[in-house]
């Protein structure tokens, strides 16, 4: 290459060069980092917990002081300085330092002397006027003044509380042990902001907090850490602090989920409890039990996912909490310890990435039963929402998600629900002729049957399937069935019937499941009605919770949870890890019943071409969760023409509802013929 296009390449070189420094200089005007230190004064008064720290007041207020540093002639400077100023005044409300309103003073007064033409100056003369009287006035006389240590002096003060603290690792457990020697190093930057000893104090203050990120997982103590290696790259540009800072920030991670409980106090979390909430980001599933987990699905798309709501319901030994999103998004979930030494519950957080808090969401919902206290929902990070459940006492717990919308969902049990032995396989429950095996799960248990949830499927803005016959829907035929099988179960069982919905009202899938859960249901009915593109498809069938073993089954759980047949894998997945639940065994007896007394009685009604397509197993989102025997019955093809005339005449409704009741019955009889007995002679409770 030449001398002269050497000289133009290197030339182009440097104006690219150039070009770039002036675009990434652009990218962070003191606008910019004005409304940067906004948003974290914003989610710092969002966050009680966390503004019992000082260091998060601190990492703020230096926000603000950086919008000054930036441009110090420009037009925001005076907006940074009494901002900081404010946020001094706020400090000094929860520390009670009169350093603090001392600092506060000396900004606004820098406001007035700096800053004549400023529409701030005359906001600062007026805190001046309200404050500088009574800081003044509480000043120690000179006449004992106290000894002011050196910058020298404090980082060597500082140096011998950290050598304590790494000495001592029952102190490192606690977090205020990190912040005391924190603030030291802080303060060494506070007292000489422009002197040798500020950058190794700002340096320090940055090390400690990557320290306290290895036992505390927080991403605030990364960001922490960045702020401050970030300032002393800006602000001591000829320190060799600034080279060690540089490669500080090269050498650290990427910040993580925060796993500090979200809106506890975070003094005195243990290591322990810091090491036990570990996982891996890329497993899936869900977890029965006490262990850890981590649930994922894949976001929908790119963009923040806003958190909607919270819900729950509740009895003493079941509570089911809801949390709902906008759109899906991955999330993970961790049992804390309970730490009595501190007066700390067992706690059990969800996280959810890319996440937003709602602004109309409830953040705390009182619960108060005997399992859990409330929930609460906080936007932990800026990019993720944390919901805590704080718990009195459990056996056992499980966290699921559902689409289409996305929610996830919370189930706690506690210590009364029954055990059970190991599942078997479903087609060992049932024998030949309807005959119950030798020592099966329901003489084990003398299993009783007293109140009867009935589930009439969709309502409202839901109206199911449409049917073959103009104006017929599935929403309201259900509804006409479960009304008729309710009253023949109160007249001729003598139980209690309880339907989900009375009337023509949306509820959700988790709803209604959790709704016969808290009634402290025996038996849960849900009853739908088929539908299939080919009008030809006809017959009546009758669903428990189970995987999934065919094609019809998977499309059928499709349509019944409004999703598509691709997610039913996911869901799958998920009941690999549901499978302790023993009712498997008596919902797929209880089924076995129920859909040979319907079929049957039908057919001595001399209802021709009654197909049975006999029992099935599939993933239905509403019989998720559910403490009890529980089964759904597509009662026939509503777009079948034939069958869908059935389903719109009362009698063949009447009928219908008739053989459930016989199937019932059946199911009584066999798994507790005393306790059949006993109900056949109670009198008719109120319904």
């Amino acid at each position: 290459m030449s001398s002269k296009k050497l000289y133009i390449f290197a030339i182009t070189l440097l104006s690219l060069s150039h070009a770039f420094i002036f675009c990434a200089n652009v990218s962070a005007t003191p606008r910019d980092t004005y409304f940067a230190a906004e948003d974290c004064w914003r989610n710092l008064r969002q966050d009680s917990q966390k503004m019992k720290y000082r260091h998060h007041w601190m990492r703020c207020i230096n926000k603000y002081q950086a919008v000054y540093k930036q441009d110090p002639d420009g037009p925001w400077a005076a907006a940074g300085l009494y901002m900081a100023g404010k946020m001094y005044l706020e400090l000094a409300r929860f520390s009670g330092k009169q350093s603090d309103q001392e600092e506060a003073l000396a900004l606004f007064e820098r406001i007035v002397g700096n800053y004549p033409k400023s529409r701030y100056r005359q906001k600062a003369n007026q805190e001046i006027v309200n404050l500088g009287a009574a800081v003044r006035s509480s000043t120690p006389t000179k006449t004992a003044p106290s000894r002011q240590w050196s910058p020298k002096e404090a980082y060597i003060s500082a140096e011998v509380c950290y050598r304590e603290l790494r000495n001592s690792p029952a102190k490192m457990k606690y977090r205020q042990n990190w912040e005391r020697c924190i603030d030291k190093f802080q303060s060494i930057y506070d007292q000489d902001p422009t002197g040798s000893w500020a950058p190794a104090g700002l340096f320090m203050t940055a090390e400690l907090y990557r320290k306290l990120h290895d036992y505390s997982f927080s991403a605030d103590d990364l960001e922490s850490a960045r702020d401050l290696l970030n300032q002393i790259i800006t602000e001591f540009p000829q320190s060799h602090y600034r080279a060690r800072a540089l490669q500080a920030i090269r050498s650290m991670p990427e910040p993580e989920q925060d796993e500090v409980i979200a809106g506890s106090d975070p003094v005195a979390e243990t290591i322990e409890n810091s090491k036990n909430q570990q996982q891996d980001p890329g497993s899936r599933g869900s977890a029965v039990g006490n262990g850890a987990s981590v649930s994922s699905t894949q976001p929908a798309s790119n963009g923040m996912v806003t958190v909607t709501n919270l819900r729950y319901w509740s009895n003493p030994n079941y509570t089911r909490v809801v949390i709902d999103a906008d759109r899906e998004t991955t999330y993970n979930h961790h049992l804390l310890k309970k730490d009595p030494s501190i007066n700390k519950p067992q706690r059990l957080y969800v996280d959810l990435t890319a996440s937003r808090l709602g602004e109309n969401i409830r953040k705390s919902i009182p619960i108060r039963d005997d399992l859990l206290s409330d929930a609460r929902a906080g936007q932990y990070t800026s990019d993720s929402v944390r919901v805590v459940v704080d718990i009195k006492s459990f056996e056992t717990y499980k966290i699921f998600s559902l689409k289409d919308p996305f929610r996830i969902v919370i189930d706690v049990w506690g210590s009364k629900a029954d055990t059970t032995p190991e599942v078997r396989d479903p087609s060992e429950t049932v024998e030949k002729e309807g005959r119950i095996p030798p020592g099966s799960l329901a003489k084990q248990l003398a299993l009783g049957v007293k109140r009867v949830v009935i589930d009439p499927g969709h309502g409202g803005k839901d109206f199911g399937a449409p049917g073959y016959l103009k104006g017929i829907h599935e929403k309201n035929v259900v509804l006409q069935i479960a009304k008729r099988l309710a009253q023949k179960i109160r007249d001729e069982l003598k139980l209690e019937a309880i339907l989900t919905r009375n009337g023509d009202r949306f509820l959700t899938l988790e709803e209604r499941t959790a709704f016969a859960n808290t009634q402290g249901a025996d038996l849960f009915i849900s009853i739908h009605t088929n539908a299939n593109r080919d009008r030809r498809a006809y017959g009546i069938e009758t669903y428990f919770l189970n995987l999934a073993t065919d094609e019809e089954a998977i499309r059928v759980a499709a349509m019944e949870n409004a999703t598509s047949t691709k997610n039913i894998s996911d869901l799958q997945k998920i009941l690999y890890d549901l499978m302790q639940n023993a009712k498997i065994n008596e919902s797929s007896r209880l089924a076995s019943y129920v859909q040979g007394a319907v079929v049957g009685h039908l057919k001595e009604n001399r209802y021709e071409r009654i197909k049975s397509k006999g029992v099935k197993q599939a993933p239905f989102y509403v019989l998720l969760g559910a403490q009890m025997p529980s089964i759904l019955i597509e009662a026939s093809f509503i777009s079948n023409p034939r069958e869908c005339k059935r389903l719109a005449d009362p009698k063949f409704q009447d009928r219908l509802a008739a053989g459930v009741v016989q199937g019932i019955r059946s199911y009584i009889k066999a798994t507790s013929p005393a306790t059949f007995q006993r109900t056949s002679l109670q009198t008719e409770p109120q319904g």
